[in-house]
């Protein structure tokens, strides 16, 4: 385990202090064993993506009936079918995926283990060529592989990454799963939303479709700030780049729904 705090590592670089860069590294190991031991964080891409996905997709159903002129049960329907099917699709999709990664992970992990174990030097050799491909000169690259290959357990695990590019993860599929579907319908509920409340008072309806374009902005903006947790953006720019890519989504549904308003 490390005894830098990742988190505060990267607000250290953000904003360039070498100050908080050592703070970063310096604190006590006992309490990044506890913070790694944390699964928060785990499954924010999960969350994200999915949360996302069933936004956009479910307001583009929204936008296209709406372009449509079709009645608000219609809406509901339509929005509704697609929130449990592209849901359960999503959250499948996600475990399978992650179930594929990590049983790659493990059989590749176990075939270089078996090279390790029963043909070292060349497993050596391997390391060597890589870290002089790194602009490490021989007599360097030999010493620390020979170093390296006295502990078997960090020896596959660098040549996972080094040679394979496997980056192992613990993630678990079904929580990945979950999580995925949980936030694909939580946060694709919310074009709904309107229509849902203003059915039950008639003088509004016809705003549900405005109304619900303010949310599903709002709720773009909010889980585009929140991406910067993955790809460590400015919140803003993430922010406006999610809202964007929505709109355009949106747009595109409802023109056609316009376009095509006649066949209904």
């Amino acid at each position: 385990m490390l005894s830098r705090s990742l988190d505060k590592a990267r607000e250290a670089y953000e904003k360039r202090s070498v100050e908080r860069t050592r703070q970063a590294h310096d604190r006590d190991r006992q309490e990044a064993l506890e913070e790694h031991r944390q699964e928060q964080g785990r499954y924010v891409k999960s969350l994200i993506y999915g949360g996302l996905d069933g936004i956009i997709t479910t307001f583009a159903v929204v936008a296209g009936v709406a372009g449509a002129s079709l009645s608000a049960s219609v809406v509901l329907i339509l929005g509704l079918a697609n929130l449990i099917a592209d849901g359960l699709s999503m959250a499948v999709g996600d475990y399978l995926s992650t179930k594929a990664e990590n049983e790659y992970a493990r059989a590749e992990r176990d075939r270089e283990r078996w090279e390790v174990e029963h043909y070292p030097e060349g497993e050596r050799r391997e390391m060597v060529e890589l870290y002089m491909d790194k602009g490490i000169d021989r007599g360097d690259a030999e010493t620390v592989t020979g170093i390296l290959s006295r502990h078997p357990d960090a020896w596959v695990s660098i040549m996972m990454v080094e040679e394979l590019g496997i980056v192992e993860s613990e993630e678990s599929p079904l929580r990945n799963a979950l999580v995925t579907f949980v936030s694909f319908a939580v946060f694709g509920f919310v074009p709904l939303l309107a229509y849902i409340v203003f059915r039950f008072v008639p003088a509004l309806q016809g705003q549900s479709f405005w109304v619900s374009s303010v949310l599903t902005a709002l709720t773009l903006f909010a889980l585009g700030a929140l991406k910067v947790r993955i790809t460590a953006r400015r919140w803003l720019a993430s922010g406006l780049e999610m809202l964007l890519v929505g709109g355009l989504a949106a747009a595109a549904a409802y023109g056609i729904g316009r376009a095509l308003a006649g066949l209904a």
